[in-house]
């Protein structure tokens, strides 16, 4: 009888955390209960509690305000509260949402003042909002909007009566402020988002026909519109206060003459960044620390309230401390320093809930899970335009991609690094996105692209990569097709999570199982995403893919249209499109156009996407549209792995006060949540403003 492989010690303290960390898990994941999580303050049953009403709720008729407010009208120094609201406010329509109380502080982390992750947790300046994890679309300051028969023409309606955070009236020429002074100056660097582009990719004309009425007109239909308006937190984009900002536009200011006037401008423009830009969110910026901490109080025009006619926030204050640490953040959580946590940010992992649940009688947090819904965990994915052209070749060739993946025992990753949760994947889009939720057919294709390239089979791995001529040299390692050397460097950000890190390295290792050099390159963080955008890295391992509620409002993974991801030269191209710069340096390098672009190749894949992604936004019959994805996923299918997933729709962790009340537990939520996603802001979408403290006088 052969003998057993014994088994060190290190290997069974690693397997014992592994089981434990997953018992943990499995607790967090059956035991959360709404009246335990302390989200209502009258019980409501999870049944009742569930998701959001999808039609906009009528305003109450009576409204109120905090009593800090309050005393600021008293005073005189501080309008009426009706004079504050807009004529119709928002009420927010979750329905696991009670009616709360003033007061108090809510403190959190960040690893930078200038982080975007501020902005995440507030929804205020966006024109629509997602509802139900993206199965619905919400009013937002747009209070209602329809389009033409073709949707080439879209006509928004503003809420009668808002106002920025200083008291000034919000009008449709604050939209063509960004639009015109910004986005069509032919200095300032903006580019139109996805949101003002036609299924054609160019630009839309914008109009306001009166203060209240904003008019987009499209040279082919675009029946997106109410999506990509609903998508993200719209930080500097659509709404920019123009009675603010003018004084650093030389249109509007003779003084400003630098031919760089934008980067002052700018600086002036993010309301996160500068405590004296007007906003439209529930807490506006008071103080801004470099390094240090972001503090942000209540907005006294915020223009959404609950069912019971309360001004929203119910918290006076947001305060964000700057730690770069990652494991400084943790430390600071377990000793009780923080209020709300929101896992993917600090980054909290699943391996970190053993720790966390030891230690909570000191930070006193409900530490729950949420549906990451994310498409592939950590995700790899080779840059489709390296500039060297041996190397590129080989990477745009899907037996080569294709067999990685095969190369690649994900099992082995979801243990390590997920816990045993999730489902291990190819690499996809949300498995939560529409497309996949409505019929037998779109769960199908759901499958096919999840399990195309998944299976562990490294002996099919090695058998593709001499069919490509990848073979092993005298070396004893793989070379390039024709001879030399075959390096596959994985670029990352030096400060890289223990997530991709752990991924990485076990990525590493199977891939050299196979006969491949592979070499993990930390960069510094500062420059690296320019250093991608510019085609200048070979690959990546340091992001996931999650984006969006459906596949054409966050597509940015699903289609090269802008420089972040797997083919950052072809998104460029795309993203200049109907721009004054698009058909210059036609007869120069790609990679020494200024900024590096190319084309994509006639009848190529991204040829292939780029046609379905106009083709599929200019489709009005949704049924139509779905199909239009469907053939996209395929050429996913048939020339991918464009991107390689690990896990998908892992839990994600989010904490809590005990006594922070109406966050909500997973059970609550429409799909169970979708965290782990740009498109679908969170925890904006659940509107923080309505969070509150049972006691807020003993969290100020």
């Amino acid at each position: 009888m052969p003998s057993q492989p014994s088994l060190s010690r290190r290997t069974l303290l690693y397997a014992s955390a592994v089981t434990a960390a997953m018992t943990v898990i499995g607790a967090c994941s059956s035991n959360e209960k709404p009246a335990q999580q302390g989200t209502t303050n009258d019980n409501k049953t999870a049944a009742a509690s569930k998701g959001s009403e999808g039609k906009p709720l009528a305003p109450p008729r009576e409204f109120k305000e905090s009593p800090q407010l309050a005393q600021q009208v008293k005073a005189g120094s501080l309008p009426a509260l009706n004079e504050r609201l807009p004529e119709r406010p928002y009420v927010v329509p979750h329905r696991w949402c009670g009616n709360g109380k003033y007061g108090g502080t809510l403190l959190n982390l960040t690893d930078a003042s200038n982080s975007g992750i501020i902005g995440e947790y507030v929804y205020g300046r966006s024109p629509l909002r997602w509802l139900n994890d993206g199965l619905d679309i919400g009013p937002g300051l747009v209070e209602s909007w329809e389009s033409n028969d073709d949707a080439t023409a879209w006509t928004l309606h503003l809420r009668k009566g808002l106002k920025w955070s200083d008291g000034q009236p919000l009008t449709g020429a604050d939209a063509l402020y960004w639009w015109e002074d910004l986005v069509l100056n032919d200095v300032h660097p903006a580019l139109p988002g996805d949101s003002g582009r036609s299924g054609a990719g160019t630009p839309m004309q914008l109009k306001a026909t009166d203060d209240l009425t904003l008019v987009m007109t499209f040279d082919s239909p675009t029946p997106l519109t109410p999506a990509l308006l609903a998508n993200g937190v719209n930080t500097t984009d659509w709404f920019l206060p123009k009675h603010y900002l003018r004084r650093w536009h030389p249109k509007y200011t003779k003084s400003v003459t630098a031919k760089n006037w934008y980067e002052e401008h700018d600086q002036h423009s993010n309301w996160a960044l500068d405590p004296k830009c007007p906003t439209l969110t529930g807490w506006r910026v008071t103080e801004y620390q470099e390094g240090r901490r972001v503090q942000l109080e209540r907005n006294p025009y915020y223009w959404c309230v609950d069912r019971a006619g309360a001004q929203l926030p119910y918290v006076d204050t947001l305060v964000f401390s700057v730690v770069t640490e990652p494991e400084v953040r943790k430390l600071q959580i377990q000793e009780g320093k923080v209020d709300y946590v929101h896992g993917a940010f600090i980054p909290i992992g699943l391996g970190d809930i053993s720790g966390m649940k030891r230690t909570q009688n000191r930070h006193d947090m409900n530490v729950s899970l949420w549906d990451s819904g994310s498409g592939t965990g950590s995700v790899f994915f080779f840059n489709y335009d390296y500039p060297e052209e041996k190397m590129r070749t080989l990477i745009r060739n899907p037996k080569f991609r294709q067999a990685l993946s095969f190369a690649f025992d994900r099992a082995e990753a979801q243990k390590a690094v997920y816990f045993n949760t999730g489902e291990k994947t190819t690499g996809t889009y949300s498995p939560k996105a529409n497309e996949y939720q409505g019929s037998d057919e779109g769960r199908q294709i759901y499958r096919q692209w999840r399990d195309s390239y998944v299976r562990y089979d490294p002996a099919r791995a090695k058998s593709m990569l001499d069919e490509i001529g990848v073979r092993v040299g005298a070396s004893g390692k793989r070379e390039l097709p024709g001879g030399g050397d075959l390096v596959i460097r994985i670029d990352v950000p030096a400060d890289v999570s223990n997530e991709h890190e752990t991924k990485n390295n076990l990525l590493k290792r199977n891939w050299e199982d196979i006969g491949l050099t592979v070499r993990i390159n930390p960069l510094a963080p500062e420059g690296f995403g320019d250093q991608w955008a510019n085609g200048q890295l070979m690959a990546q391992s340091s992001w996931e893919v999650g984006d969006g509620p459906d596949h054409l409002t966050g597509p940015w993974w699903f289609v090269p249209i802008e420089p972040a991801r797997w083919a950052p030269l072809h998104g460029r191209m795309w993203s200049m499109r109907g721009t004054p710069e698009e058909k210059t340096e036609q007869n120069v390098d790609p990679w020494k156009r200024t900024p590096p672009r190319i084309d994509a190749e006639p009848g190529g894949p991204i040829a292939q996407l780029w046609d379905g992604y106009a083709r599929g936004k200019a489709e009005v019959d949704g049924v139509a549209r779905q199909k239009i994805v469907w053939e996209m996923i395929k050429v996913h299918i048939e020339h991918g792995p464009f991107f390689m997933g690990t896990v998908a729709n892992y839990p994600q962790v989010t904490m809590n006060k005990r006594a922070l009340r109406n966050v909500p537990t997973r059970e609550q939520l429409a799909l169970g949540g979708m965290v782990n996603t740009w498109a679908h802001p969170t925890p904006a979408v659940y509107d923080p403003e309505a969070y509150y403290w049972d006691d807020p006088s003993a969290h100020t």
